[in-house]
């Protein structure tokens, strides 16, 4: 593993990279290794997100007017040029945002299935038809592209997030601008450089490297953008959502998440323990879907309690390029003191830490942002540990009385992203699928996803078309309905 962006790298606009001479630098760094600088890069300036507007609105009516054959093999080009860069964008993710290299790698063959999918879709966007009251009429609907859309993705998936905005943009032919966070661009560069390789016509793709408040902003207020698609923090996505409100651009939004666990009546208590120790501790908790609460009835929670530390012990340590590492740093120092201050505060307000619970002070470790898997008990409801995103490999177990007060804790939240309830009554299972407020549910298993299926959250942690599967290209099409009289 030695791949290296040698070269100070700005942004990719109508076909051509950017000179970064002149312009404001950005180094991303190491959270395993004390800050050690990864790669260099070149900020966007205000001319260069006008630029990158201006060729996707140029670009838009000629990608419109391609066959879907077009787009499909677009797509094809890229799935085969992917395994040449896999382990490059990788070691990129692994060192810009610290997740374990298995996990990085990982990444980039769901997003392989996921383009895969996508090309299929290419030749299915047809719509539907309809049986007319009249005589001698069609009715049907078509769907059209909305045209160029702004792509703003987030650094915890720096690799599969923006093939999930960019890929179906472009099947429905949509130029698009993508915009990833400071924190990890690197992946995004090497998207980009495979999307010129194959030959992405200039316009239909541009990649700015630069700030939200400099070039997201700019995207989300160009009346030349037809559509914002983010992931990213709920306050955040707020935001943009008021200012498109403004001018009535069209968004799809995924937000935070407070994801819960109910467990209730359930006999296997090591396999529920285990799947939500999984949920809760991958990418160090670093997840819109991460399980950060655990609702237990009274009878389960001491078994449940000693499975979950027995589980969280599993969870290695270390740096993410390192062999057996399972669980990487912390992105950034803010995101460490965040997480702690969290545990802090709940330790103050009465809980009881079970296991972890300290930043982790190991000299083979080094300086590295590096936080334990931590589950602590006796969480109140309604508390801030109950309650806020925290993001970080902190699982809180809060105690009810029933499965009644279970349901209720699960929807004290502002969010609405992902459940799941481990029970062995069906009866359970179905009053929490129709009860929880959240746009996924899932039974007895964690809050894994599929590339093909709808993901998206309601309430304060989705808003517009959900993303993944077929539901994307609601948000990245118009329909329009059609009557055609014939025989006259």
């Amino acid at each position: 593993m030695n791949f290296t962006m040698t070269k100070t790298v700005g942004s990719y606009i109508a076909g051509a990279w950017v000179d970064p001479t002149g312009a404001t630098p950005h180094e991303t760094t190491d959270p395993g290794r004390a800050g050690a600088t990864v790669a260099g890069y070149s900020l966007a300036t205000p001319e260069d997100v006008q630029r990158a507007i201006a060729a996707a609105r140029d670009a838009a009516s000629g990608w419109a007017a391609t066959t879907a054959a077009e787009r499909m093999e677009l797509i094809h080009a890229l799935l085969e040029k992917w395994p040449e860069r896999q382990q490059d964008m990788a070691e990129m993710a692994t060192r810009e945002m610290g997740k374990a290299y298995s996990e990085s790698f990982g990444e980039t063959t769901r997003a392989v299935m996921e383009m895969r999918f996508w090309a299929g879709e290419a030749l299915r966007l047809g719509d539907r038809t309809f049986s007319s009251v009249r005589p001698n009429t069609d009715a049907y609907s078509i769907r059209q592209p909305i045209g160029p859309v702004a792509a703003i993705t987030p650094w915890n998936f720096p690799i599969l997030t923006p093939i999930r905005k960019i890929v179906p943009a472009l099947v429905c032919g949509c130029p698009v601008i993508l915009k990833p966070a400071l924190q990890s661009p690197g992946c995004s560069v090497i998207i980009a450089e495979m999307l010129d390789e194959i030959g992405v016509p200039p316009g239909v793709f541009n990649l700015l490297i630069g700030t939200g408040r400099e070039v997201g902003n700019a995207l989300v207020d160009s009346p030349d953008i037809a559509g914002i698609t983010f992931t990213g923090s709920t306050d955040v996505g707020l935001g943009i959502a008021t200012a498109a409100a403004a001018r009535n651009a069209r968004t799809q939004l995924e937000m935070g998440g407070k994801n819960a666990a109910v467990v209730a009546s359930t006999t296997d208590v090591e396999r529920v323990a285990s799947e939500i120790a999984t949920a809760a501790f991958t990418a160090a908790g670093q997840r819109c879907t991460a399980v950060s609460r655990v609702i237990v009835t009274e009878e389960q929670r001491a078994p449940l309690e000693e499975a979950l530390v027995r589980q969280a012990k599993t969870f290695t340590v270390g740096y993410g390029l390192d062999e057996g590492t399972r669980m990487g740093p912390l992105v950034n120092t803010d995101q460490f003191q965040q997480v702690h201050r969290y545990v802090e505060q709940a330790v103050v307000d009465g809980a009881n830490v079970l296991v972890g619970g300290r930043p982790l002070d190991d000299p083979q470790l080094g300086e590295g942002t590096y936080y334990p898997a931590t589950v602590i008990t006796g969480v109140a409801p309604g508390s801030a540990m109950a309650v806020e995103e925290i993001f970080g490999p902190v699982l809180a177990v809060i105690p009810v009385a029933d499965f009644d007060q279970a349901i209720a804790v699960a929807n004290e939240t502002r969010y609405g992203l992902t459940s799941a309830v481990f029970t062995d009554d069906m009866n359970q299972a179905h009053r929490f699928v129709t009860e929880v407020r959240s746009g996924m549910v899932h039974i007895n298993h964690g809050t894994t996803s599929e590339g093909h299926v709808p993901f998206g959250g309601i309430a304060q942690s989705g808003q517009g078309a959900y993303g993944i599967g077929d539901t994307s290209k609601d948000f990245f099409t118009n329909q329009k309905i059609v009557y055609q009289v014939y025989g006259q």
